[in-house]
């Protein structure tokens, strides 16, 4: 039984990407994972690695999306701790986006 408990704790890249959709860019009012600002997750034995980039190198919300960001894969079951790395390379462009995200900023 304790075995079934810790497989049902097992903390995946889809989970953490799953509750990053809950971080919304507030400018913009899209989550930042159709944004398309992160870049990788990566989860082992319930510590997450992420990199996520900004849509501009100057951006005052970087601290604030990094706390949401933690804040929110923080609530996983299974998890222990996470670490971010802000990257600007590859730059962010707007062809990375989710197409939901491009329709709803009006990219076609």
């Amino acid at each position: 039984m304790e075995e079934a408990q810790e497989a049902d704790s097992v903390l995946t890249e889809d989970q953490v990407f799953d509750a990053l959709k809950q971080v919304f860019d507030p400018e913009l009012g899209i989550n930042i994972v159709d944004l398309g600002l992160v870049y990788e997750a990566q989860v082992a034995d319930g510590h997450v690695d992420v990199k996520y980039s900004l849509t501009t190198m100057g951006c005052p919300i970087g601290p604030l999306i990094e706390a949401q960001m933690k804040a929110a894969v923080a609530e996983l079951p299974g998890f222990k701790d996470m670490e971010s790395e802000l990257v600007f390379r590859p730059a962010w462009s707007p062809e990375m986006m989710s197409d939901e995200a491009k329709a709803a900023l009006g990219f076609f």
